[in-house]
């Protein structure tokens, strides 16, 4: 018997008594919860495993670490939740706040990588830590993207205005595919360092105008299908199909199978609002199913990550490396919202420009699409490094997402008041 099923149900088991327990008592955001409480669990596990160090506890515990199942995630979880994401942009909604959208998904991602890489960088020499620059930038990368389901589930429980909403969920909804495509970028340089025969340009010129292609042509060739069907059930196994093709295309083709599923995603959006309002309404089930697919997948990453709190609590520098991140972070992402305030044509719901960057900043919060970045690094740096990856991500996932997450409505206030 393998370990695939019963790793499932033991995550399954998790996020269905986690959602109950914060149900029942604490009433947070599910995100908030799962992280919260997986790390609860996990931080437990690390102290049992100074006593019984060598029993099934332990090697349970060490079977959820996300170096074990990182094919699962990497080939089934990140191309699910990235057309899930880009499927449900309302592009004419997009249209009417596509400058400011586009600044802020496009530019404050890009910027927001490169100056969290050079601050870290700088950590990282002066505590001898040893990753190189290369590496630094594509942890700003993987950081970079927010994370719309967080987002949007805690800053509409507040009231957030709805032109401030609209700008955070699309911004989190596109910059997914801008942080993949910065991400592929960025993971060029270090595999060109590794590989002295391929250059940056023609690695990237080869994930992405190869990934592109493919999205593009299987979504033509799946959106013909779909537009003969009215069946529910024929629309997502189709959706399924085109997906899992994309990417497994990319796979073979070595493109980044992650961008061809952004593309289906806004093919499928663009596709639908072009047609009949009757067909239009006719998707509601199908939205349903592909949030519940969003959802699924999220919960069982929050879970993991909380639990691989042995695994990181583990590695060398660990402080130097959770505070650095932390603080890189916080320091690019308000400075390059900082920046492109300068370039929208007016700050909305007549927030301030301070106000506006420290609401944008603190509400930027991270999820899934990280987690799944940092895990796709294994093969591209040494065992040691890949541990910092996962440290970085891990400590900027549940700060975000835990302490920002539940602060955000008391710092929302404070900007209103102010």
């Amino acid at each position: 018997m393998t370990d695939f099923l019963p790793l499932i149900i033991t995550l399954l088991f998790l996020v269905i008594v986690f959602n109950f327990i914060n149900r029942k008592f604490f009433h947070f955001s599910y995100e908030i919860a799962l992280m919260l409480f997986a790390t609860v669990l996990g931080t437990v596990f690390i102290g049992l495993s100074n006593f019984f160090l060598d029993t099934s506890i332990v090697k349970v515990l060490y079977k959820l670490q996300p170096i074990n199942i990182e094919s699962f995630l990497m080939d089934g979880a990140l191309c699910f939740m990235l057309f899930a994401g880009s499927c449900h942009l309302k592009i004419s909604d997009f249209l009417k706040q596509a400058r400011s959208v586009g600044i802020y998904s496009f530019l404050a991602t890009f910027l927001g990588a490169v100056i969290y890489g050079l601050i870290f960088y700088a950590f990282v020499r002066v505590f001898s830590i040893g990753m190189s620059f290369a590496e630094c930038l594509m942890l700003g990368s993987i950081i970079s993207p927010t994370d719309p389901i967080a987002a949007t589930s805690i800053l509409n429980k507040f009231g957030l205005p709805q032109k401030t909403g609209f700008l955070i969920e699309a911004e989190s909804l596109l910059n997914d595919g801008v942080g993949v495509a910065v991400f592929v970028c960025f993971s060029g340089l270090v595999i060109a360092n590794a590989t002295p025969d391929s250059t940056v340009f023609s690695v990237l010129i080869h994930q992405l105008a190869g990934a592109m292609v493919i999205g593009a042509l299987v979504s033509f060739v799946c959106f013909n299908l779909l537009s003969k069907e009215d069946d529910f059930k024929q629309r997502i196994y189709i959706s399924l199909l085109c997906v899992s093709l994309s990417y497994i295309l990319c796979q073979y083709f070595n493109c980044s199978g992650a961008i061809a599923c952004v593309v289906c995603g806004i093919m499928f959006s663009s596709w639908r609002e072009k047609q009949t309002e009757d067909v239009q309404a006719s998707f509601g089930n199908f939205d349903v199913c592909w949030e519940a697919i969003d959802h699924f997948l999220n919960s069982v990453l929050y879970v993991i990550m909380g639990l691989s709190v042995l695994l990181i609590m583990n590695m060398n520098a660990v402080l130097v490396i959770c505070l650095a991140t932390i603080f890189s972070n916080l320091i690019g992402r308000g400075a390059s919202v900082y920046f492109c305030t300068f370039f929208i044509k007016e700050i909305p719901d007549n927030f301030s420009r301070n106000g506006f960057t420290t609401l944008m900043t603190w509400g930027g919060l991270r999820g899934g699409l990280c987690i799944a970045l940092a895990m796709s690094t294994q093969n591209m740096v040494s065992e040691e490094h890949f541990q910092y990856i996962m440290g970085a991500t891990y400590a900027i996932v549940f700060f975000t997402t835990v302490i920002q997450g539940l602060t955000l409505k008391k710092v929302y206030g404070f900007i209103r008041k102010d």
